[in-house]
């Protein structure tokens, strides 16, 4: 990640990195919150409450990176500091209303289906902005930028222009007045390129903890 910065001439301390950890067990956490990593991502809740629990011991920066459903949102807002990946209103008004106000803001950022792709979620860009001015007047929530999960590229270029298309997005959606400081996006196959583009967050999860398949087998043991 440094290197990458340093490459293009931004400051490495910009980027922050989320240690995708859905699928391994706690003590993977915790060896990982030794090491230094405070930032760790989920994708399921009721995984990732167990986890909290028995790392309630640790100063932890908790962030939802899957795709999140009505019904979990309760939990959600209550437990997490982060959500990257909203993508209807109606699922930012339910965190809005569960937020615990003693909690502060529950900070977020819009999904956006830079691809195109059927299979994943994510606004379409067009409909990007129309959704942070929705997102930006709920209570309990701070809009901090945007997410994306492009397909994955053949080549660098490609990624390059997914990651593109994510930032200008983010400044054309910025220059109306919102205060978007975030662009997550890259991970473990890709997060040079995006911090090439501007990622401030970039979510790996393989790179640090090993393939899934592993995790699974850690999970049995």
């Amino acid at each position: 990640m440094e290197a990458a910065a340093r490459s293009c001439g931004r400051d490495p301390q910009t980027i922050a990195l989320v240690a995708v950890s859905k699928t391994w067990p706690a003590q993977r956490v915790r060896e990982a919150a030794a090491a230094g990593q405070r930032a760790f991502g989920e994708n399921y809740v009721q995984e990732a409450l167990a986890k909290m629990e028995r790392l309630s011991d640790l100063d932890l920066e908790w962030h939802f990176v899957g795709r999140l459903q009505g019904n979990k949102a309760g939990a959600v807002a209550a437990h997490f500091d982060w959500v990257h990946s909203i993508d209807r209103l109606e699922i930012a008004q339910r965190l809005s209303r569960a937020r615990p106000p003693e909690r502060g803001p529950l900070e977020v950022c819009i999904e956006v289906n830079v691809s195109g792709e059927a299979s994943k979620g994510g606004v379409a860009p067009e409909a990007a902005a129309g959704l942070a001015r929705s997102l930006a007047a709920l209570p309990g929530l701070r809009l901090r930028g945007l997410m994306a999960i492009p397909e994955p590229a053949a080549d660098a270029p490609r990624a390059s222009a997914s990651f593109r298309r994510l930032r200008e997005l983010r400044d054309r959606i910025a220059h109306d007045g919102y205060r978007l400081d975030t662009l997550s996006m890259g991970m473990s196959d890709d997060f040079e390129a995006a911090i090439l583009e501007g990622a401030t967050l970039v979510r790996v999860g393989s790179a640090i903890f090993g393939p899934r398949a592993a995790a699974a087998r850690v999970q049995e043991q």
